[in-house]
């Protein structure tokens, strides 16, 4: 039995972190996320830099936003048309009225037509605005009405590819559609054997379908239809090469669709090359950040842990996603804070398909009240109810921050983030009052 008090065991945890005061106080976590001046302060990559102006220094105030809006009412929204006239198949409306979906968001309203005409669309939306069922709901009905159709929907993430056919099922239960999930991390035997079946729906992350496509076993010249989901994030992630290998293998006359949060010029390029006279809709949310209360965390860099086990006790949140910069810092750390008696699991890129997903399912069914998570696994949680956000490392660029923290604070509920920043960069940079630099996703 471990007869040392709490506080003793965090202090022995929080022992395992004086390795970084050997190497000035900075663990390889911290090295990501700041670059080093000749001066010796710290610098942080992408936050608040002006166009080529190199590296910037970090600003811990626009991290702080203790009061975010909640007297602001946003205008609801008034469609121009109902699912019923867009004509989808009277299956399809039964579904939605089961889901309790009366009427279409502002994507919805906007692409379901544009694609039951047969046009290529560019849709920049945000997670959560109902993008997915704004492409799902037109090739559902375009497969009900011809058999052969095959669609292709590329994602950055096994999480995302999971989450597309969970809400295909829904939306297509009692139709007889197949679908496959082709991801890696998951055993190849069992997708390939899927493919054999001829699905109608192929949902999966670059890499994997590129395997398949090379082993013969996945045809791309049978596909009508591709949807690139989250092209910003699968091009960060540098799939550029893979995605247009893809692309360049099905039929010119295919009908392609890409979704983005974000337009870069590799995404730019992507829709020059590939896409037929597309139609560009743009839907923008609230301001993602409105409802998030936001505050750092200041620690000194021997008592980080300490100062993480302090925190978790002192809020009440029913469920928690910790921010980690790599997958081996975040496994430690989920283990480091079993032994204190949180209820945590992790989610990152070592873990298998199979393991990621019983992480995902234990933390949305509330089994578990922490999930430790890296960036890129976490590009596909999309849970209800998390009340904080806690970015334990930095995050490397504005746009993931934004990203990190809108796991929180969704469908109209307030949520709060907390951001640990070192002592040491904080100390010479008190942030002002009101300081709060509130850029917004594009």
């Amino acid at each position: 039995m471990n007869t040392k008090t709490p506080t003793q065991q965090r202090r022995v945890a929080s022992g395992n972190d004086r390795t970084q005061r050997r190497s000035g106080g900075r663990s390889n976590s911290y090295k990501k996320a700041f670059g080093k001046r000749s001066s010796g302060r710290p610098s942080f990559r992408g936050f608040g830099r002006a166009k080529n102006s190199g590296r910037s220094s970090f600003n811990p105030s626009q991290f702080i936003n203790r009061t975010p809006s909640t007297t602001e009412v946003e205008e609801e929204f008034s469609p121009i048309h109902t699912f019923e006239q867009f004509g989808l198949a009277p299956s399809l409306l039964v579904s939605l009225n089961k889901m309790g979906v009366k009427k279409p968001t502002p994507i919805q309203d906007r692409i379901i037509p544009e694609i039951l005409k047969g046009n290529d669309v560019v849709g920049l939306a945000e997670t959560g605005t109902g993008k997915t069922a704004a492409f799902l709901l037109p090739l559902i009905d375009m497969t009900l009405k011809d058999g052969k159709r095959r669609t292709l929907i590329v994602t950055p993430t096994r999480e995302l590819a999971v989450q597309i056919e969970a809400e295909l099922k829904m939306l297509g239960q009692g139709m007889n559609l197949q679908s496959v999930v082709c991801v890696g991390g998951a055993g190849i035997g069992p997708q390939i054997s899927a493919l054999q079946r001829n699905p109608r729906f192929i949902i999966g992350t670059p890499g994997r379908l590129i395997d398949l496509i090379n082993r013969g076993k996945l045809q791309p010249e049978n596909i009508k239809t591709v949807i690139l989901d989250e092209a910003d994030r699968m091009l960060d992630m540098g799939f550029i090469n893979d995605i247009r290998a893809i692309l360049g293998k099905t039929p010119a006359s295919r009908e392609t669709h890409l979704f983005s949060a974000t337009m870069a010029s590799s995404a730019q390029a992507l829709v020059k090359d590939f896409l037929r006279n597309p139609v560009e809709i743009s839907v923008k949310k609230r301001d993602t950040i409105s409802s998030i209360s936001q505050n750092v965390i200041s620690y000194s860099p021997d008592k980080k842990f300490e100062k993480l086990t302090e925190t978790l006790e002192k809020i009440k949140g029913s469920r928690i996603i910790i921010f980690g910069a790599m997958k081996y810092s975040v496994e430690k750390l989920a283990k480091q804070l079993k032994q204190f008696g949180f209820s945590t699991d992790s989610i990152h890129g070592n873990k298998s398909h199979g393991q990621r997903k019983r992480s995902l399912d234990r933390f949305k069914n509330g089994q578990i009240k922490i999930l430790v998570a890296t960036d890129v696994a976490a590009r596909g949680i999309h849970v209800n109810n998390v009340s904080h956000v806690i970015n334990y490392d930095l995050p490397s660029t504005f746009e993931d921050y934004i990203h990190r923290i809108g796991r929180t604070g969704r469908a109209h509920k307030s949520g709060e983030a907390l951001t640990f920043v070192s002592e040491r960069t904080t100390e010479d940079r008190r942030p002002r009052p009101n300081s709060f630099d509130r850029r917004k996703i594009r």
